[in-house]
């Protein structure tokens, strides 16, 4: 029985390997998103030069172009969590990045448990939700005081999500 033991805890151990897909395709996925994001952002900073070179102003130019800003900035928080996700799985699952340690990189991509993983992944997830309710706020039509109350309700509740995030975190 000790053979077979050892063969199947070294086949169950190895299956930890797996985890490396996951790995990669978060990586992947945060690249895509930081590219995407930049020629966002790369099409704004053009839209803004054609505009003020040709003098021209359209209806609502400073929500659009602010919401485009926005927009790339969500995507660029969406694409840190792909970073933080695949990082924090190979730390878990495979081994510690030598090469971080060794170049005194920050503490922030270091993770040591699943919760600590889900600590970071949840308060970048929740600046995402606050980045795209901002965006979807700048385009919205108010069309009564109660729709400004609503709008007055759900910063409130932001802020006090984010004092609490704040609150709970080790610094």
């Amino acid at each position: 029985m000790g053979l077979v033991e050892k063969v199947f805890e070294s086949f169950l151990w190895n299956t930890r390997f797996f985890v490396l897909l996951a790995v990669i395709f978060s990586m992947l996925g945060g690249i895509a998103l930081f590219i995407v994001a930049s020629v966002d952002v790369w099409g704004v900073v053009a839209e803004v030069i054609h505009t003020y070179l040709n003098h021209l102003h359209p209806e609502k130019f400073h929500e659009i172009i602010v919401g485009g800003l926005i927009g790339a900035v969500d995507l660029y928080l969406m694409a840190v969590v792909m970073f933080l996700f695949g990082f924090g799985l190979y730390e878990l699952f495979i081994s510690e990045i030598d090469v971080a340690k060794e170049q005194g990189a920050s503490k922030i991509l270091e993770i040591h448990s699943l919760d600590e993983l889900k600590d970071k992944l949840g308060k970048v997830i929740v600046m995402v939700l606050v980045v795209n309710f901002f965006q979807r706020v700048l385009f919205t039509d108010y069309s009564g005081a109660l729709d400004l109350v609503y709008f007055a309700v759900s910063i409130l509740a932001l802020a006090i999500a984010l004092y609490f995030l704040h609150k709970g975190s080790n610094h």
